[in-house]
């Protein structure tokens, strides 16, 4: 082991869901960027041409590939693809998400299963796809999105905010299932991050002063380089000896 903590990840290959735009999009170049090959898990395949020019830019290999977290013959081909074309998988992001708000009275049975299709049946099965994969290697990094949400109750999100808690859970359990084959999971926890995801709800001025009076520490909306810090220290050797945690970038807000 190296006297000194290294970030590169020159020579690995990433696999980053939900890529195409948001915090995906941010993932998928600060990995390339650390010196990572990326596969651009897209529910759409026909878009992120210019991302996929971004990071060819960088001098790394890309791929997009067709993946919809909500369709497991998507997930099985998808994954197979990336195998195909890079030989191995180093780093998954499992960056796929949603939330559709609504009090929890009103909340629909269709809101419901897509919330929980994509944010934790995905990502187990996504986890699962590629965790076959990195075990074969004896080698890998999970590396989960999560929220604030899932340590703290924001109204209007109840769904939104049991699949983030689930997700925290998960990552302790496949934490402990897969160390054995030096593979680390971990979770990112987010608070509000601008992104086109959020930028509707951040719009409304009320909302948005209630937010950076709510993120106690830093008061302001999390930007999403400030994010992808945290995903390339996680994939990195830096991090070998964190597994089954989850690091919350909330600028204080569950401090309070």
């Amino acid at each position: 082991m190296s006297e000194y903590p290294s970030f590169d990840l020159s020579g690995q290959v990433a696999l980053v869901t939900g890529a195409a735009r948001g915090l995906g999009h941010a993932i998928s170049k600060s990995l390339a960027h650390a010196g990572a090959d990326v596969a651009l898990g897209l529910r759409n395949v026909n878009t992120a041409d210019e991302l996929a020019a971004q990071i060819e830019q960088l001098g790394r290999r890309v791929l997009k590939v067709q993946l919809d977290v909500t369709k497991l013959d998507q997930i099985e081909t998808g994954v197979k693809a990336v195998i195909e074309r890079f030989g191995r998988i180093d780093i998954l992001v499992n960056n796929a998400g949603l939330g559709p708000e609504n009090p929890a009275e009103l909340v629909s049975e269709a809101d419901f299963d897509l919330t929980v299709a994509v944010n934790l049946k995905g990502t187990f099965f996504v986890s699962q796809a590629v965790g076959r994969q990195m075990i074969k290697q004896r080698y890998g990094r999970v590396i989960n999105l999560g929220s604030q949400a899932g340590h703290v109750a924001l109204p209007g999100e109840a769904i939104y905010c049991m699949t983030k808690a689930g997700i925290a859970h998960l990552t302790k359990c496949l934490a402990v299932e897969w160390g054995k084959y030096n593979i680390n999971v971990n979770n990112v926890a987010p608070t509000f991050i601008a992104t086109p995801g959020t930028e509707p709800a951040l719009s409304d001025p009320r909302f948005r002063a209630e937010v950076e009076e709510r993120i106690a520490g830093l008061h302001r909306i999390g930007k999403p380089v400030e994010v992808c810090g945290a995903i390339v220290f996680l994939a990195s050797p830096a991090a070998s000896l964190i597994t089954g945690d989850t690091l919350l970038i909330d600028g204080g807000w569950t401090a309070r």
